[in-house]
């Protein structure tokens, strides 16, 4: 009998301490979802090698130097904060999962 309350008393803590262990990594997921894009005032505090409060050409990479002409809507050869956070936002699904 006391054999078996043991057994049933680990049982439902593996139990308990898996469905815990699912909750907390859905919950980090999301939230690293939440954090995968900054904002456009970050984005322009983090390239703006020359603190001048835009970014030109030279300062920026990746999917914001691919689409520069896009985004500078006036064409003047730099990003404002304005135009940054008037940019489509990026279309596509979520990157691959590693394992």
């Amino acid at each position: 009998m006391k054999n078996l309350k043991t057994t049933l008393a680990l049982a439902a803590l593996v139990i308990f301490a898996a469905s815990c262990g699912s909750g907390s990594e859905s919950t980090s997921q999301e939230g690293k979802q939440g954090q995968g894009q900054k904002d456009a005032a970050t984005l322009i505090k983090e390239m703006d090698t020359n603190n001048d409060g835009m970014l030109s050409k030279a300062e920026v990479k990746g999917p914001l130097a691919n689409d520069f002409s896009k985004i500078d809507s006036n064409s003047d050869g730099n990003i404002s904060l304005t135009e940054l956070k008037n940019a489509p936002k990026p279309q596509g699904g979520k990157p691959p999962r590693r394992n």
